[in-house]
């Protein structure tokens, strides 16, 4: 078979395999059809199927197909990372700043610190740390992936529990804003490399005179021409923060933020959001699987795995607790709103597929941080259904 038939079945494989497990095993209560395409990643990666089928995993993903996913999964999740900055609504976040302060900061500050002291016991085990990493890179990676709420995840489980539109889910939205903005920040200064800080202080500069410009003209452009050049935008911004070292990922969130939401019909945009969820970002995770690795073997794997989300989940709660008896929360209220903030899935992925590119993380560290992501995940919407219920029926 040629390259093009071969895609084809990767493809086949990519749409079919989680769609099938998702419908026919009725998953959605536990893991929502994002949840089960991440999965199907790793199972299609070189630690399981790869290992089991070695001549069809190499069959199927060559390297010529592999580098034609990436391609479409490269363009994805920019596409994904630039509405999350587009829908960030930090003027709502302003408005109530005292709780979305107080409450985004410590669901925030909390299990980063309980993921870094994880990641300090990481350290003595070489199998972890990246091989361009120095040791605070590499604490404050793990440390703020432990921290990261999967916003776009966040508002698709809000929609499906009902409670999105609702003033409960517009509070839950403003503390996973502002932890979204730090998160990035964080990162972009984990990422800085003072061998070409010339190179990211000039892209920073250019930057910031740019969206200056752009932001004057999209509000006089007609509606039709926002969509393109805030595509162009997109581009120019993500190819700027990886030429000057940063990450394509970092430029195509900052190129999102600085945009309104308002200058795009919110329908579209949704619709948009659900295209690229449908069409393009299989295709991430099935990259994302290709890059799974059990090296240091499959226990310890989980075993660091289990350990992160340990740090995470119990880091997210204590965090909102604190906040909600600090801000006389109802009672119910602060743990309904810590389950749901630790939500992980997409974001955090993408945060780890950041670090890896930039070699902060193994492949090894990887995998935990994707099994723990899904773990995360796939407890959301079984805890915080009755919660919920018991909540509403307190009101």
């Amino acid at each position: 078979m040629n390259t093009t038939e071969v895609f084809l079945i990767a493809m086949l494989i990519i749409l079919t395999v989680p769609y099938a497990v998702w419908r026919l095993g009725r998953t959605e209560h536990f893991a929502p059809l994002v949840v089960v395409q991440i999965l199907t990643g790793i199972a299609l990666g070189p630690g399981v199927l790869g290992a089991v089928f070695p001549e069809y995993y190499q069959f199927v993903f060559s390297p010529p197909v592999i580098q034609s996913l990436n391609g479409i999964a490269w363009w994805a999740v920019s596409l994904f990372v630039f509405m999350a900055g587009i829908e960030l609504d930090l003027r709502a976040a302003w408005k109530d700043r005292r709780e979305s302060g107080i409450t985004a900061g410590l669901a925030l500050g909390v299990p980063v610190l309980l993921g870094s002291a994880a990641a300090t016991l990481m350290l003595g085990q070489n199998v972890w740390m990246g091989p361009k990493a120095t040791d605070w890179q590499f604490v404050a990676g793990v440390g703020m992936a432990c921290a990261v709420t999967a916003l776009p995840i966040l508002i698709l489980f809000m929609d499906k529990l009902a409670i999105l539109r609702q003033p409960l889910g517009q509070r839950i939205l403003r503390y996973a804003s502002l932890d979204d903005i730090a998160i990035w920040g964080v990162l972009a200064v984990i990422l800085m490399d003072w061998q070409r800080v010339g190179k990211q202080a000039l892209f920073l500069a250019l930057f910031a005179a740019a969206a200056w410009g752009l932001r004057r003209a999209m509000a006089k452009m007609p509606a039709k021409d926002r969509w393109y050049v805030a595509l162009i935008w997109l581009v120019v911004c993500a190819f700027g923060a990886d030429w000057c070292g940063l990450h394509y990922m970092v430029g195509a969130f900052l190129a999102g933020v600085v945009l309104d939401a308002e200058w795009f019909d919110q329908d579209q945009l949704d619709l948009l959001r659900h295209h690229v969820l449908l069409v393009m970002m299989p295709v991430f995770f099935l990259s994302t699987g290709l890059r799974t690795s059990w090296g240091v073997g499959g226990a310890a794997v989980f075993l660091m795995a289990g350990v992160l989300l340990v740090a995470s989940v119990v880091g997210k709660l204590a965090g909102v607790h604190l906040a909600g008896r600090i801000l006389g929360w109802k009672p119910g209220e602060a743990s309904l709103i810590g389950w749901l903030l630790q939500t992980k899935a997409l974001i955090m992925i993408i945060f780890a597929n950041v670090l890896l590119d930039k070699q902060i993380i193994t492949a090894d560290t990887f995998t935990a941080l994707l099994l723990m992501a899904v773990g995360s995940t796939m407890l959301t919407i079984p805890v915080v259904t009755p919660k919920l219920a018991r909540w509403r029926g307190q009101r």
